[in-house]
């Protein structure tokens, strides 16, 4: 036999059947059983009397009557999953005769079955037996072979027996030895002789064409049979196995031996064959012990094709009658009147035989074959693994682990591969798990570090760059890059999946490459970008104060847009230099895609007649896009981040005042800070330059209408001794002795005189204490000359802002001051006072004179009459005539001129008249006097102007005569 090469295994249970007490112990003798069929959960047996006999799965018959009166039972069908059973009657006498019975139709007088429909077959009157027979599942058509060659196809309706057509459709001068249908698009009839095989199209297209020959060799009888999973037709010759479909032979199997018979069953292939020699060395375990005859046993083998392995192979004491499978086994009937059961072993007995024998390939094959669970075909490569790990085959051990991988525990296979020797063992572990996407972080950290300990970057790059789904740990991967200073790939995994929070954060902290940042920061969305210049922007004013600075710029005052860019191919003369890249843009596109970059290329056509060499450069495409939309923040917000960078800062403030988008707070914080930052820089500068930010501050300051409070300028002017500041803030406000004193203070003579001329006509209350600073150190006085003080003191003397006492006092006050300096003042002084005595005393002498005559004049009029000389009306004019009326005050008019009727005589006429010439005199005098009266009432009026008074005193005494201090007086 020719399968040397072919493991054998017992995977088959063979046991002898055992009929019941109750049944003939001669049933399966020859002579009771010369056709078999099986279907349906029964088996049946046709005799040669012409009886059907129906046996249970004990082998009990359940049923048995007499199909055919006359002959014997040669072929038998049973219909798979129907109750209908075809047999077929030979009596050489006559034609043979087919019948086809309903079993689960009984005749009532009979009790058995009923018969559907009876037929002969025709032969051509040749008297010849049927060699083979096959028939449709729906019996619509039906072959017979016979003896002398020929195919006899009988269709119709057999069921319902509404007649059928009989016609010979091959015939051949060599015996029919095999028949067998296939149903494709077409119904093809495998017809096989003794010599060759044919097939022959009996409906659909292609009817009506002559056989067509398969292969010039035949087979014997019994060694064609229909494989049911395929409807491949295999064939059994004496060199091997052959297997034949719709396009002709199929694969072939060498077994060379002689072949008797041939069947299928589920995936086998059982080969029934003489005995190789006389004598047989393998028996069956219940035989009786001793040997038959060679020529009365057989060998029967069961071969699984597909997988190439034998099942099961044993010799059987007799040869081989019927072969059939039902109720899942597979039965042998011998000619000795035996029947075996071949009871396959359930799936995991046939692995644990493999096992045993450590024969795991075939273990997998078998699995898949059977479509095993996934599951349990990792439990078998991962038995297999182990089993070539033990035998120090590593890199056999790791595939069957890999494909076990599913159902797997990583750790038990990750610890077999931690030596250094089988990392890359561990690697490709490690690199499924994370395809199959069961790895965990630590898995990822252990794939990193093998390939950090291999120094691998390929390996690694194409680990992180592989296409698809996130297929690890990301946040674990990027550390792991970080870690082992992998920086680039940490970044492009950061940016390939958007995480540029971490792009940017690797590319500062790691990198160092700011440029590189900040440029992958001007590509990002607005909120996206503001989050991360604020997070690193005191790094990268340090690094990039230029650029840096110009993006605050831009997003402080609106007019921040995404950049986006485009590769273009530019042709540059091939003399041109090329080094290193012009920009950071240039470097950034090349480490990773940038946001908002189209990878799509342009090119450039290079100068005429000159050679060219291509260079990639990165161009901005959006230049003239209108600025992105988002909530502009507001500028206080960034003044932490240019802590220590005060020229930059200054840059970026005198940018965002030129905003029109400002309200009253911001443009409040932005003027409140440059101020301050002008005078920090100028702080900082040398003496030539410090002029020049303290000329800007006071520019600032001096715009109209600028919001800044008054106390901001002031304080921060003095923290940083910007008395320029201070000044304009206290002129702005009017406080003038604050201005001065702030010179005064700071022993600035010079200053002092200045704003002592500049202010001193607005606000005489300088010049005292201008006296009292310049007599205050001899520094003062000499700074400030001799001229200046008797200025001063001329001022002070001129307007009276100072009593000559006070003067002195202050003189006194140091011993600075000589008498020389103040004598010209002293004697103007003395001499003043001397003047103004005199005068005081000469009006005071006129003023009692006047009171004197005013006194005399009214006791005159109090005591003594008066006489009335006047002759003339001082209203009209005229000559006086009665009725007169004289005042006392010498002055006489005619009634009539008063408004007074001539025929009203007497006082009451007159009362309430008053002298028209002396009235509006006398008026005023009583609305001084009222006015005196009142002012008398309101004190406050009185403290008031002694308060604004230059000469107390003298306010005093003018409010004494008012009578504010005396009592209301009574006389009217």
């Amino acid at each position: 036999m020719a399968l040397t090469s072919w493991k054998a295994f017992k995977f088959f249970d063979v046991t002898q059947v055992q009929l019941p007490a109750t049944e003939d112990s001669n049933l399966f003798q020859q002579g009771n059983v010369s056709a078999v069929a099986a279907g349906s959960e029964n088996v049946f047996f046709g005799s040669a009397d012409g009886v059907v006999r129906i046996l249970s799965q004990p082998f009990k018959v359940v049923r048995s009557f007499k199909a055919h009166e006359t002959g014997a039972i040669t072929h038998m069908k049973q219909v798979e999953g129907t109750t209908l059973l075809v047999t077929i009657a030979e009596d050489l006498s006559s034609e043979p005769t087919l019948k086809v019975w309903a079993l689960d139709k009984l005749d009532k007088k009979t009790g058995i079955p009923r018969c559907q429909s009876t037929i002969s077959i025709k032969n051509g009157r040749k008297q010849f037996p049927i060699t083979v027979f096959a028939a449709l599942d729906d019996l619509s058509q039906l072959a017979v072979g016979f003896g002398n060659g020929a195919v006899t196809v009988v269709r119709g309706d057999l069921i319902h027996d509404r007649g059928t057509k009989q016609r010979t459709v091959f015939e051949s001068e060599e015996p029919i030895t095999g028949i067998a249908f296939r149903e494709d698009s077409t119904t093809t009839l495998y017809i096989a002789t003794t010599g060759r095989i044919s097939t022959l199209v009996i409906s659909g297209r292609g009817l009506g064409q002559p056989p067509r020959s398969l292969e010039e060799s035949g087979c014997g009888l019994g060694c064609m049979t229909v494989y049911e999973d395929t409807g491949d037709i295999v064939v059994a010759r004496d060199d091997a196995i052959y297997y034949y479909g719709p396009k002709g032979r199929g694969p072939v199997y060498a077994y060379e031996c002689a072949k008797t018979q041939v069947s299928t069953f589920k995936d086998y292939v059982a080969i029934v064959s003489p005995p190789q020699s006389n004598r047989s060395s393998s028996l069956r375990a219940f035989s009786n012990g001793q040997a038959d005859d060679g020529f009365t046993t057989a060998n029967l083998t069961i071969l699984n094709t597909d997988l190439k392995f034998i099942a099961h192979q044993e010799s059987l004491p007799a040869q081989v009658r019927f072969i059939f499978e039902e109720w899942g086994d597979f039965f042998v009937m011998t000619l000795d009147g035996k029947l075996f059961r071949y009871r396959e072993k359930t799936f995991q007995q046939k692995l644990e035989l493999l096992f045993q024998r450590n024969l795991y390939v075939y273990a997998i094959n078998l699995a898949q074959k059977s479509r095993l669970d996934p599951v349990q075909q990792n439990v078998i490569y991962r038995r297999y693994g182990d089993y070539l790990y033990q035998r120090g085959d590593f890199d056999t051990a790791m595939q069957q682990y890999l494909k076990a991988i599913d159902n797997t525990e990583p750790s038990q296979v990750i610890r077999k591969f931690l030596d250094t020797q089988r990392i890359h063992n561990l690697i490709d572990y490690l690199e499924e798990l994370h395809e199959h996407h069961r790895a965990t972080s630590d898995h990822t950290t252990l794939l990193l570090n093998c390939y950090a300990k291999l120094k691998d970057v390929e390996k690694l790059e194409e680990f992180i760059k592989a296409p698809g789904d996130l297929k690890f740990d990301l946040e674990t991967a990027i550390s792991m890059c970080r870690q082992g200073g992998y920086f680039d790939q940490a970044a492009f995994l950061a940016r390939k999946h958007d995480e540029h929070e971490l792009v940017i954060d690797i590319l500062i902290e790691d990198s160092k490459k700011y440029a590189e940042a900040l440029a992958y920061i001007w590509r990002l969305n607005p909120p996206e970008a503001y989050r991360n210049m604020m997070k690193y922007a005191t790094v990268l004013l340090e690094h990039c104060p230029k650029d840096t600075t110009q993006l605050f710029i831009d997003y402080y005052t609106g007019q921040f847009r995404p950049k986006k860019d485009a590769v273009v191919i530019s042709n540059a003369p091939s003399t041109q230099t090329q080094g290193i890249a012009s920009s950071a843009v240039q470097n950034l596109a090349a480490l990773l895609p940038l946001p908002y970059m189209n990878p799509s290329t342009v090119q450039s056509p290079g100068p005429e007649g000159k050679t060219t060499v291509s260079q990639t450069q990165v161009i901005e495409t959006n230049l003239n896009d209108p600025p992105a939309e988002y909530d502009v923040p507001q500028p206080r917000t960034a003044f932490s981040a240019f802590v220590d960078h005060p020229d930059e800062f200054v840059v970026f403030l005198e940018a965002c005042m030129k905003s029109d988008t400002l309200d009253e707070g911001d443009k409040k914080d932005l003027y409140t800070t440059l101020f301050e930052m002008y005078l920090h820089v100028a702080g900082e500068k040398k003496p030539d330059e410090r002029q020049q930010w303290e000329d800007k501050a006071k520019a600032l300051i001096s715009r109209p209408d600028i919001p800044i409070d008054a106390s901001n300028v002031l304080l921060l002017s003095h923290l940083e001794n910007f008395r320029d500041g201070t000044i304009l803030v206290r002129e702005k406000q009017g406080l003038h002795a604050d201005i001065f004193r702030a010179y005064t203070s700071a022993h600035d003579t010079a200053g002092a005189l200045r704003a002592l001329h500049k202010y001193g006509p607005e606000d005489p209350s300088l010049y005292p204490a201008a006296l009292a600073y310049l007599t205050s150190s001899p520094t003062a006085l000499d700074e400030a000359g001799p001229a200046e003080l008797d200025a001063v003191l001329q001022k002070i003397a001129a307007d009276g802002l100072m009593a000559p006492l006070q003067v002195v006092q202050t003189l006194s006050a140091n011993a600075v001051a000589t008498m020389g300096l103040v004598r010209k003042y002293l004697g103007d002084t003395v001499e003043r006072e001397r003047r103004e005595i005199e005068a005081n005393r000469k009006t005071i002498a006129s003023y009692r004179a006047e009171t004197a005559r005013t006194r005399e004049e009214l006791a005159q009029l109090r005591n003594q009459p008066v006489v009335f000389q006047a002759t003339r009306c001082r209203a009209c004019g005229g000559a006086l005539d009665l009725p007169t009326v004289h005042f006392l005050c010498r002055h006489s008019f005619h009634q009539r001129c008063l408004n007074v009727a001539e025929d009203e005589e007497g006082a009451e006429a007159l009362e309430g008249v008053e002298c028209p010439v002396c009235a509006p005199k006398n008026a005023t005098v009583r609305a001084v006097r009222k006015a005196q009266e009142e002012s008398a009432e309101r004190h406050e009026l009185f403290l008031d102007a002694l308060r604004r008074s230059r000469d107390g005193f003298a306010t005093i005494g003018e409010w004494f005569g008012r009578g504010v201090m005396g009592a209301a007086s009574t006389i009217e």
